[in-house]
Protein backbone atom coordinates (compact mmCIF):
# COMPACT_ATOMS: atom_id res chain seq x y z
CA UNK A 1 0.00 0.00 0.00
CA UNK A 2 2.84 2.37 0.85
CA UNK A 3 4.49 1.66 -2.49
CA UNK A 4 1.24 2.32 -4.38
CA UNK A 5 0.72 5.55 -2.41
CA UNK A 6 4.26 6.74 -3.16
CA UNK A 7 3.91 5.79 -6.81
CA UNK A 8 0.81 7.99 -6.96
CA UNK A 9 2.30 10.91 -5.04
CA UNK A 10 5.54 10.89 -7.07
CA UNK A 11 3.50 11.75 -10.19
CA UNK A 12 3.22 15.56 -10.08
CA UNK A 13 -0.08 15.68 -11.97
CA UNK A 14 -1.81 13.27 -9.57
CA UNK A 15 -0.30 14.87 -6.45
CA UNK A 16 -1.45 18.36 -7.38
CA UNK A 17 -4.78 17.05 -8.61
CA UNK A 18 -5.38 15.42 -5.20
CA UNK A 19 -4.41 18.67 -3.45
CA UNK A 20 -6.84 20.63 -5.65
CA UNK A 21 -9.60 18.10 -4.99
CA UNK A 22 -9.07 18.30 -1.22
CA UNK A 23 -9.16 22.10 -1.37
CA UNK A 24 -12.39 22.13 -3.37
CA UNK A 25 -14.03 19.57 -1.07
CA UNK A 26 -13.03 21.57 2.02
CA UNK A 27 -14.66 24.63 0.43
CA UNK A 28 -17.84 22.52 -0.01
CA UNK A 29 -17.88 23.04 -3.78
CA UNK A 30 -20.41 21.10 -5.80
CA UNK A 31 -19.51 17.70 -7.22
CA UNK A 32 -19.44 19.25 -10.70
CA UNK A 33 -17.05 22.06 -9.70
CA UNK A 34 -14.84 19.67 -7.75
CA UNK A 35 -14.58 17.23 -10.64
CA UNK A 36 -13.93 20.01 -13.15
CA UNK A 37 -11.26 21.70 -11.01
CA UNK A 38 -9.49 18.41 -10.27
CA UNK A 39 -9.42 17.27 -13.89
CA UNK A 40 -8.29 20.66 -15.22
CA UNK A 41 -5.48 20.80 -12.65
CA UNK A 42 -4.27 17.34 -13.67
CA UNK A 43 -4.68 18.31 -17.33
CA UNK A 44 -2.53 21.41 -16.80
CA UNK A 45 0.27 19.33 -15.32
CA UNK A 46 0.04 16.74 -18.08
CA UNK A 47 0.25 19.53 -20.67
CA UNK A 48 3.25 20.99 -18.83
CA UNK A 49 4.86 17.54 -18.64
CA UNK A 50 4.21 16.93 -22.34
CA UNK A 51 5.88 20.21 -23.22
CA UNK A 52 8.80 19.39 -20.95
CA UNK A 53 9.16 15.99 -22.61
CA UNK A 54 9.34 17.64 -26.03
CA UNK A 55 11.99 20.08 -24.79
CA UNK A 56 14.04 17.33 -23.14
CA UNK A 57 13.91 15.20 -26.30
CA UNK A 58 15.14 18.09 -28.43
CA UNK A 59 17.88 18.96 -25.95
CA UNK A 60 18.97 15.32 -25.90
CA UNK A 61 19.92 15.61 -29.58
CA UNK A 62 21.65 18.92 -28.88
CA UNK A 63 23.70 17.39 -26.04
CA UNK A 64 24.73 14.39 -28.15
CA UNK A 65 25.91 16.65 -30.98
CA UNK A 66 27.72 18.97 -28.53
CA UNK A 67 29.71 16.12 -26.95
CA UNK A 68 30.52 14.55 -30.32
CA UNK A 69 31.42 17.84 -31.96
CA UNK A 70 33.74 19.11 -29.24
CA UNK A 71 35.09 15.75 -28.07
CA UNK A 72 34.92 16.37 -24.31
CA UNK A 73 34.38 13.49 -21.87
CA UNK A 74 33.29 13.85 -18.27
CA UNK A 75 30.41 13.65 -15.79
CA UNK A 76 26.99 14.80 -17.02
CA UNK A 77 24.76 15.89 -14.09
CA UNK A 78 21.24 14.52 -14.50
CA UNK A 79 18.79 13.99 -11.65
CA UNK A 80 16.76 11.29 -13.38
CA UNK A 81 19.85 9.23 -14.24
CA UNK A 82 21.41 9.32 -10.77
CA UNK A 83 18.10 8.59 -9.03
CA UNK A 84 17.38 5.60 -11.27
CA UNK A 85 20.74 4.15 -10.18
CA UNK A 86 20.28 5.02 -6.51
CA UNK A 87 16.79 3.53 -6.15
CA UNK A 88 18.19 0.05 -6.84
CA UNK A 89 20.10 0.19 -3.55
CA UNK A 90 18.19 2.75 -1.48
CA UNK A 91 14.58 2.25 -2.64
CA UNK A 92 13.12 1.35 0.77
CA UNK A 93 14.88 4.15 2.65
CA UNK A 94 13.88 6.64 -0.07
CA UNK A 95 10.22 5.61 0.06
CA UNK A 96 9.99 5.95 3.84
CA UNK A 97 11.82 9.28 3.91
CA UNK A 98 9.59 10.64 1.15
CA UNK A 99 6.34 9.55 2.86
CA UNK A 100 7.23 10.89 6.32
CA UNK A 101 9.04 13.93 4.88
CA UNK A 102 5.82 15.10 3.21
CA UNK A 103 4.05 14.76 6.58
CA UNK A 104 6.82 16.79 8.25
CA UNK A 105 6.40 19.49 5.58
CA UNK A 106 2.69 19.78 6.42
CA UNK A 107 3.43 19.94 10.17
CA UNK A 108 6.06 22.65 9.64
CA UNK A 109 3.61 24.66 7.52
CA UNK A 110 0.91 24.22 10.17
CA UNK A 111 2.92 25.17 13.24
CA UNK A 112 5.72 27.51 12.03
CA UNK A 113 6.05 30.65 9.90
CA UNK A 114 7.26 28.56 6.93
CA UNK A 115 3.81 28.37 5.32
CA UNK A 116 4.69 26.44 2.16
CA UNK A 117 3.42 23.06 0.93
CA UNK A 118 5.95 21.68 -1.57
CA UNK A 119 4.02 20.20 -4.50
CA UNK A 120 6.80 19.21 -6.92
CA UNK A 121 6.51 15.47 -6.35
CA UNK A 122 9.42 14.26 -8.48
CA UNK A 123 11.85 16.67 -6.77
CA UNK A 124 10.61 15.43 -3.38
CA UNK A 125 11.54 11.93 -4.54
CA UNK A 126 14.97 13.05 -5.77
CA UNK A 127 15.84 14.87 -2.53
CA UNK A 128 14.64 11.91 -0.44
CA UNK A 129 16.83 9.63 -2.54
CA UNK A 130 19.94 11.79 -2.15
CA UNK A 131 19.44 12.17 1.61
CA UNK A 132 19.04 8.39 1.95
CA UNK A 133 22.22 7.72 -0.05
CA UNK A 134 24.29 10.18 1.99
CA UNK A 135 22.97 8.93 5.34
CA UNK A 136 23.80 5.32 4.35
CA UNK A 137 27.27 6.41 3.16
CA UNK A 138 27.69 8.20 6.51
CA UNK A 139 27.09 4.99 8.45
CA UNK A 140 23.45 5.42 9.47
CA UNK A 141 20.63 2.89 9.13
CA UNK A 142 17.29 1.73 10.45
CA UNK A 143 14.85 4.01 12.25
CA UNK A 144 17.41 6.80 12.97
CA UNK A 145 18.07 7.11 9.23
CA UNK A 146 14.35 7.38 8.39
CA UNK A 147 13.61 9.82 11.23
CA UNK A 148 16.53 12.13 10.50
CA UNK A 149 15.99 11.88 6.74
CA UNK A 150 12.29 12.72 7.02
CA UNK A 151 12.95 15.76 9.21
CA UNK A 152 15.64 17.01 6.82
CA UNK A 153 13.40 16.50 3.78
CA UNK A 154 10.38 18.17 5.38
CA UNK A 155 12.52 21.14 6.42
CA UNK A 156 14.01 21.61 2.95
CA UNK A 157 10.49 21.46 1.45
CA UNK A 158 9.46 24.43 3.60
CA UNK A 159 12.74 26.35 3.82
CA UNK A 160 13.69 26.71 0.16
CA UNK A 161 10.31 28.11 -0.95
CA UNK A 162 10.58 30.63 1.90
CA UNK A 163 13.91 32.04 0.71
CA UNK A 164 12.59 32.28 -2.87
CA UNK A 165 9.39 34.08 -1.91
CA UNK A 166 10.69 37.70 -1.79
CA UNK A 167 11.68 37.43 -5.46
CA UNK A 168 8.57 35.41 -6.33
CA UNK A 169 6.47 38.36 -5.14
CA UNK A 170 8.34 40.61 -7.58
CA UNK A 171 7.95 38.14 -10.44
CA UNK A 172 4.26 37.34 -10.01
CA UNK A 173 3.02 40.54 -8.38
CA UNK A 174 1.20 38.44 -5.78
CA UNK A 175 1.91 36.49 -2.60
CA UNK A 176 -0.47 33.63 -3.37
CA UNK A 177 1.96 31.25 -5.11
CA UNK A 178 5.19 29.81 -3.71
CA UNK A 179 8.14 28.32 -5.55
CA UNK A 180 8.93 24.62 -5.14
CA UNK A 181 12.02 23.45 -7.03
CA UNK A 182 15.33 22.30 -5.57
CA UNK A 183 17.48 24.76 -7.49
CA UNK A 184 16.52 27.64 -5.25
CA UNK A 185 20.00 28.58 -4.03
CA UNK A 186 20.97 29.19 -7.67
CA UNK A 187 17.88 31.32 -8.27
CA UNK A 188 18.42 33.38 -5.13
CA UNK A 189 22.05 33.85 -6.22
CA UNK A 190 20.82 35.03 -9.63
CA UNK A 191 18.42 37.51 -8.01
CA UNK A 192 21.24 38.81 -5.78
CA UNK A 193 23.61 39.22 -8.74
CA UNK A 194 20.81 40.92 -10.67
CA UNK A 195 20.31 43.42 -7.88
CA UNK A 196 24.08 44.01 -7.79
CA UNK A 197 24.65 44.64 -11.51
CA UNK A 198 21.28 45.62 -12.92
CA UNK A 199 20.64 49.12 -11.64
CA UNK A 200 18.71 51.02 -14.31
CA UNK A 201 18.58 48.02 -16.66
CA UNK A 202 15.29 47.56 -18.51
CA UNK A 203 13.35 44.31 -18.23
CA UNK A 204 13.98 41.61 -20.82
CA UNK A 205 10.33 42.00 -21.75
CA UNK A 206 10.75 45.68 -22.73
CA UNK A 207 13.17 45.19 -25.59
CA UNK A 208 12.86 47.66 -28.48
CA UNK A 209 13.09 46.16 -31.94
CA UNK A 210 13.47 47.97 -35.28
CA UNK A 211 10.38 47.67 -37.48
CA UNK A 212 12.05 45.10 -39.67
CA UNK A 213 12.75 42.89 -36.64
CA UNK A 214 9.42 43.20 -34.86
CA UNK A 215 8.77 39.51 -35.53
CA UNK A 216 11.28 38.87 -32.71
CA UNK A 217 8.68 40.13 -30.24
CA UNK A 218 6.98 36.79 -30.75
CA UNK A 219 8.69 34.56 -28.17
CA UNK A 220 8.17 31.36 -30.17
CA UNK A 221 9.79 32.89 -33.26
CA UNK A 222 12.71 34.31 -31.28
CA UNK A 223 13.35 30.97 -29.56
CA UNK A 224 13.11 29.07 -32.87
CA UNK A 225 15.66 31.34 -34.57
CA UNK A 226 18.10 31.41 -31.64
CA UNK A 227 17.99 27.66 -31.09
CA UNK A 228 18.18 27.11 -34.86
CA UNK A 229 21.52 28.90 -34.99
CA UNK A 230 22.84 26.89 -32.01
CA UNK A 231 21.61 23.57 -33.42
CA UNK A 232 23.19 24.22 -36.80
CA UNK A 233 26.53 25.13 -35.14
CA UNK A 234 26.71 21.91 -33.08
CA UNK A 235 25.43 19.85 -36.04
CA UNK A 236 28.25 21.15 -38.25
CA UNK A 237 30.75 20.57 -35.41
CA UNK A 238 29.61 16.97 -34.92
CA UNK A 239 29.54 16.27 -38.64
CA UNK A 240 26.97 15.31 -41.27
CA UNK A 241 27.79 11.61 -41.03
CA UNK A 242 27.37 11.38 -37.24
CA UNK A 243 24.03 13.19 -37.19
CA UNK A 244 22.46 11.33 -40.10
CA UNK A 245 23.72 7.91 -38.97
CA UNK A 246 22.94 8.21 -35.25
CA UNK A 247 20.29 10.87 -34.68
CA UNK A 248 18.22 11.91 -37.69
CA UNK A 249 17.50 8.51 -39.24
CA UNK A 250 19.03 9.62 -42.53
CA UNK A 251 17.34 13.02 -42.71
CA UNK A 252 19.62 15.86 -43.86
CA UNK A 253 21.52 17.09 -40.79
CA UNK A 254 20.73 20.78 -41.37
CA UNK A 255 17.01 20.15 -41.90
CA UNK A 256 17.03 17.92 -38.83
CA UNK A 257 18.63 20.71 -36.77
CA UNK A 258 16.07 23.29 -37.90
CA UNK A 259 13.19 20.93 -37.10
CA UNK A 260 14.60 20.23 -33.63
CA UNK A 261 15.00 23.95 -32.93
CA UNK A 262 11.36 24.63 -33.84
CA UNK A 263 10.30 21.53 -31.90
CA UNK A 264 12.08 22.98 -28.86
CA UNK A 265 10.15 26.24 -29.27
CA UNK A 266 6.92 24.25 -29.57
CA UNK A 267 7.72 22.52 -26.29
CA UNK A 268 8.16 25.90 -24.57
CA UNK A 269 4.81 27.05 -25.98
CA UNK A 270 3.10 23.96 -24.54
CA UNK A 271 4.79 24.44 -21.13
CA UNK A 272 3.50 28.02 -20.92
CA UNK A 273 -0.03 26.89 -21.77
CA UNK A 274 0.12 24.20 -19.08
CA UNK A 275 1.35 26.62 -16.44
CA UNK A 276 -1.46 29.08 -17.15
CA UNK A 277 -4.05 26.31 -16.81
CA UNK A 278 -2.54 25.09 -13.52
CA UNK A 279 -2.46 28.56 -11.98
CA UNK A 280 -6.07 29.19 -12.96
CA UNK A 281 -7.17 26.08 -11.03
CA UNK A 282 -4.71 25.34 -8.21
CA UNK A 283 -4.62 28.77 -6.55
CA UNK A 284 -8.40 29.06 -5.95
CA UNK A 285 -8.59 25.39 -4.91
CA UNK A 286 -5.65 25.73 -2.53
CA UNK A 287 -7.39 28.50 -0.61
CA UNK A 288 -9.63 25.83 0.91
CA UNK A 289 -6.64 24.06 2.40
CA UNK A 290 -5.08 27.32 3.53
CA UNK A 291 -8.27 28.45 5.25
CA UNK A 292 -9.28 25.16 6.91
CA UNK A 293 -6.25 22.92 7.38
CA UNK A 294 -2.98 24.90 7.18
CA UNK A 295 -3.78 28.60 7.72
CA UNK A 296 -2.08 30.96 5.25
CA UNK A 297 -0.31 28.10 3.44
CA UNK A 298 0.91 28.65 -0.11
CA UNK A 299 1.32 26.01 -2.85
CA UNK A 300 5.00 25.77 -3.85
CA UNK A 301 5.03 24.87 -7.56
CA UNK A 302 7.61 23.64 -10.08
CA UNK A 303 10.04 26.04 -11.81
CA UNK A 304 8.08 26.53 -15.10
CA UNK A 305 5.48 28.41 -13.03
CA UNK A 306 7.59 31.57 -13.51
CA UNK A 307 8.16 31.18 -17.27
CA UNK A 308 5.03 33.05 -18.46
CA UNK A 309 6.04 36.16 -16.49
CA UNK A 310 9.23 36.78 -18.53
CA UNK A 311 9.49 34.56 -21.66
CA UNK A 312 12.48 36.50 -23.04
CA UNK A 313 14.34 36.01 -19.75
CA UNK A 314 13.72 32.26 -20.11
CA UNK A 315 15.78 32.12 -23.32
CA UNK A 316 18.47 34.54 -22.07
CA UNK A 317 18.75 32.58 -18.83
CA UNK A 318 19.23 29.26 -20.60
CA UNK A 319 21.91 30.56 -22.97
CA UNK A 320 23.77 32.46 -20.25
CA UNK A 321 23.67 29.56 -17.77
CA UNK A 322 24.92 27.20 -20.49
CA UNK A 323 27.75 29.65 -21.22
CA UNK A 324 28.58 29.67 -17.51
CA UNK A 325 28.66 25.87 -17.60
CA UNK A 326 31.12 25.91 -20.52
CA UNK A 327 33.37 28.43 -18.75
CA UNK A 328 33.19 26.35 -15.56
CA UNK A 329 34.10 23.21 -17.50
CA UNK A 330 37.14 24.93 -19.02
CA UNK A 331 38.26 26.02 -15.53
CA UNK A 332 37.93 22.43 -14.27
CA UNK A 333 39.96 21.14 -17.24
CA UNK A 334 42.73 23.63 -16.40
CA UNK A 335 42.62 22.66 -12.71
CA UNK A 336 42.73 19.00 -13.72
CA UNK A 337 46.18 19.51 -15.22
CA UNK A 338 47.55 20.00 -11.69
CA UNK A 339 45.23 18.01 -9.40
CA UNK A 340 42.72 15.20 -10.07
CA UNK A 341 39.23 16.67 -10.40
CA UNK A 342 35.98 15.54 -11.99
CA UNK A 343 35.18 17.34 -15.26
CA UNK A 344 31.53 18.43 -15.13
CA UNK A 345 30.04 18.76 -18.60
CA UNK A 346 27.23 21.30 -19.08
CA UNK A 347 24.05 19.23 -18.90
CA UNK A 348 21.68 20.87 -21.38
CA UNK A 349 18.50 19.91 -19.48
CA UNK A 350 19.48 21.41 -16.08
CA UNK A 351 20.95 24.47 -17.76
CA UNK A 352 17.67 24.96 -19.59
CA UNK A 353 15.14 24.46 -16.79
CA UNK A 354 17.29 25.89 -13.99
CA UNK A 355 19.10 28.47 -16.11
CA UNK A 356 15.83 29.74 -17.57
CA UNK A 357 14.40 30.09 -14.06
CA UNK A 358 17.54 31.89 -12.94
CA UNK A 359 17.03 34.27 -15.86
CA UNK A 360 13.52 35.14 -14.66
CA UNK A 361 14.77 35.68 -11.09
CA UNK A 362 17.70 37.83 -12.27
CA UNK A 363 15.41 39.87 -14.50
CA UNK A 364 13.06 40.55 -11.59
CA UNK A 365 15.83 42.33 -9.65
CA UNK A 366 18.15 43.59 -12.39
CA UNK A 367 16.47 43.58 -15.80
CA UNK A 368 18.45 42.39 -18.81
CA UNK A 369 21.82 42.65 -17.08
CA UNK A 370 20.45 40.75 -14.10
CA UNK A 371 19.03 38.01 -16.33
CA UNK A 372 22.36 37.55 -18.12
CA UNK A 373 24.85 37.82 -15.27
CA UNK A 374 22.62 36.16 -12.71
CA UNK A 375 22.16 33.14 -14.97
CA UNK A 376 25.86 33.08 -15.80
CA UNK A 377 26.65 32.90 -12.07
CA UNK A 378 24.06 30.15 -11.75
CA UNK A 379 25.77 28.20 -14.55
CA UNK A 380 29.08 28.38 -12.72
CA UNK A 381 27.43 27.34 -9.45
CA UNK A 382 25.82 24.16 -10.82
CA UNK A 383 29.13 23.26 -12.47
CA UNK A 384 31.24 23.44 -9.30
CA UNK A 385 28.74 22.15 -6.70
CA UNK A 386 28.70 18.60 -8.18
CA UNK A 387 32.51 18.44 -7.85
CA UNK A 388 32.19 18.74 -4.06
CA UNK A 389 29.00 16.66 -3.85
CA UNK A 390 30.34 13.53 -5.51
CA UNK A 391 32.76 12.51 -2.68
CA UNK A 392 29.93 12.35 -0.09
CA UNK A 393 27.59 10.19 -2.20
CA UNK A 394 29.31 6.91 -1.33
CA UNK A 395 29.11 4.39 -4.18
CA UNK A 396 27.03 6.80 -6.25
CA UNK A 397 29.99 9.17 -6.37
CA UNK A 398 31.63 6.84 -8.88
CA UNK A 399 28.72 6.89 -11.33
CA UNK A 400 29.14 8.78 -14.58
CA UNK A 401 26.40 11.21 -13.54
CA UNK A 402 25.30 13.11 -10.43
CA UNK A 403 22.61 15.44 -9.07
CA UNK A 404 22.38 18.58 -11.14
CA UNK A 405 20.39 21.31 -9.37
CA UNK A 406 21.88 23.68 -6.80
CA UNK A 407 19.95 22.68 -3.68
CA UNK A 408 20.99 19.05 -4.02
CA UNK A 409 24.60 20.17 -4.02
CA UNK A 410 24.22 22.50 -1.05
CA UNK A 411 22.21 20.07 1.12
CA UNK A 412 24.35 17.09 0.16
CA UNK A 413 27.70 18.78 0.78
CA UNK A 414 26.62 20.13 4.19
CA UNK A 415 24.97 16.87 5.30
CA UNK A 416 27.81 14.66 4.07
CA UNK A 417 30.53 16.66 5.80
CA UNK A 418 28.57 16.89 9.08
CA UNK A 419 28.22 13.09 9.06
CA UNK A 420 31.94 12.71 8.45
CA UNK A 421 32.63 14.79 11.57
CA UNK A 422 30.10 13.25 13.96
CA UNK A 423 29.22 9.75 12.75
CA UNK A 424 31.82 7.04 12.84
Amino acid sequence: MLKVLLDILSVPAILVGVIAMIGLIVQKKSFSDTLKGTIKTILGFLILGGGAGIVVGSLGYFGAMFQQGFGIQGVVPNNEAIVSLALKDYGTQTSLIMAFGMLVNILIARFTKLKYIFLTGHHTLYMACMIAAILVAGGMGGAPLVILGSILLGFTMAFFPAIAQPTMRKITGTDEVGFGHFGTVGYVLSAWVGKLVGKGSKSTEDMDFPKGLEFLRDTSVAISLTMGILFIIVAIASGKTFVEANLSGGQNFIIFSIIQAITFAGGIYIILAGVRLILAEIVPAFKGIAEKIVPDAKPALDCPVVFPYAPNAVLIGFLSSFLGGIVGMIILILIGRSIPVAIILPGVVPHFFCGATAGVFGNATGGRKGAFWGSFAHGLLITFLPVFLMPVLGGLGYANTTFSDADFGVVGIILGNILRLFVK
